[in-house]
């Protein structure tokens, strides 16, 4: 599947070995112990290689480990190996990464969704049990949504951002892709709580997330919000989610209409988003310059020659294109236009979910527009893989955490995820409804 960039085989070897060794001796163990776990390679692993699927950071050892990949060593978990992904998270099918194109476990011509694609493929084809992926505009639910397992995109906050190599600061979340939900909630519990060193981090007690639940939905309202069912929506995925809706009406729940003018708007989201997203991409990305760390041109003939030469061959078509808007958007004369119009657009987001959320504590979406797409078929329509983002993006404009849970197969055995959405830290109230679909289905 090329699920994988780097595999940790002698380390992961030695490390369960020493687990049996402590349990056998009758120590303590950690909540993970012994469970094999991927890292998408846009999180630092200490004395490995950290390459965010470019060429640019191609030969890049990381002198640290990341505060998440620190908490489930903690935990005692074995980490496997790093995975693919779209280079630098720029991407929705694993395609552009310099190590070439990950493949669906459930039908290798297809894509598994990006930009944490190679994490989703490997859960879904059982080559690690857990997996930590990063969601900037739907990288974590949408390639779960595509190989059948679940994703989660935490609360902004929740989980630390330290050595999380930034696409875009004010999107990026580390989330857990799992087998089923159970699995999400303990992996959320050991990477979740305040990390000093990211000063975004929020400072909130973590709850217990598996001790709730089987609490079930009875008594919860959720939200159908008619925007999220328009045109350009597949029909199985349609009635995938009218019938994830009856699923959770079976079980207590009561379903109300309600409109999501702004958030639930394609035109607005997508576009807000891409703004945003390339902007912060401009700036953080313009650290490697060839002259601190990562690939160097060869003899260049002065600083400008080293940039230029280092940038051009060490970036990516699509991370190029993105840098390039980014820096567009933020250039004198179109500052105000685009970006600072941008950021207006997500407080409207924002203050449209939080109106939603007055009159429901779950909203229930679809995750993508279609099933998994063949290899190839997007890869020259920059346009139409952005579009493949339109009900996720809100979520992370907004900062609210969101679960892809399987709900169903296609009539070409392809899966259908559904999403949920939630009030910011009620990951407790999201897990209980996922747990809901997953036993239903």
């Amino acid at each position: 599947m090329n699920a994988f960039i780097s595999v940790d085989a002698d380390g992961a070897l030695q490390r369960a070995s020493d687990i049996d060794r402590r349990r056998q001796a009758g120590e303590p163990v950690g909540a993970l112990a012994g469970v094999p776990l991927a890292v998408k390679d846009v999180l630092c692993v200490r004395g490995g290689p950290t390459t965010c699927g470019s060429e640019i950071l191609r030969d890049y050892v990381a002198p640290y480990d990341a505060t998440a990949v620190e908490r489930v060593r903690q935990a005692d978990a074995v980490l496997v190996g790093k995975t693919n992904m779209d280079e630098f998270s720029m991407g929705s099918s694993t395609e552009s990464s310099c190590f070439g194109p990950t493949r669906n476990p459930v039908d290798p011509r297809r894509v598994p969704g990006g930009s944490s694609g190679g994490s989703a493929a490997a859960v879904a084809a059982h080559e690690t049990v857990l997996a930590l992926g990063s969601d900037t505009g739907g990288s974590v639910r949408q390639p779960a949504a595509y190989c059948g397992v679940v994703g989660l995109k935490p609360t902004y906050g929740r989980v630390s951002r330290y050595g999380l190599v930034a696409y875009a600061s004010s999107l990026d979340q580390v989330g857990p892709v799992t087998k089923d939900v159970e699995d999400a909630a303990l992996l959320l519990n050991v990477i979740s709580g305040r990390d000093p060193r990211d000063a975004t981090s929020v400072d909130r007690e973590v709850p217990d997330y598996r001790a709730k639940l089987d609490e079930g939905v009875e008594g919860l309202r959720i939200g159908w919000a008619k925007e999220f069912y328009g045109p350009g929506l597949d029909a199985e995925i349609r009635a995938a989610a009218e019938a994830a809706a009856q699923r959770l009406a079976g079980a207590g729940a009561e379903i109300v209409d309600l409109s999501l003018s702004v958030a639930g708007d394609p035109d607005y989201c997508v576009s807000c988003y891409y703004v945003i997203a390339m902007a912060e991409a401009s700036a953080n990305l313009s650290r490697f310059d060839g002259v601190r760390y990562g690939f160097r041109a060869e003899a260049p003939d002065d600083l400008q020659d080293l940039y230029r030469r280092t940038r051009s061959r060490g970036f990516g078509a699509e991370v190029q294109r993105r840098i390039l808007i980014g820096a567009y958007v933020l250039s004198a004369g179109y500052y105000d236009a685009y970006y600072l119009k941008a950021q207006k657009v997500r407080t409207l987001i924002r203050r449209d979910f939080e109106r939603a959320f007055d009159n429901c504590d779950l909203l229930l979406s679809p995750v993508a527009p279609t099933t998994a797409f063949p290899l190839g078929e997007q890869l020259e329509d920059p346009l139409q893989m952005y579009l493949n983002d339109i009900y996720t993006t809100s979520l992370n404009l907004a900062g609210l955490p969101g679960i892809s849970v399987p709900a169903a197969t296609s009539a070409e055995g392809l899966p259908i995820g559904v999403q949920l959405m939630a009030r910011p830290f009620e990951e407790a109230t999201l897990l209980r409804g996922a747990r809901v679909l997953e036993q239903a289905a």
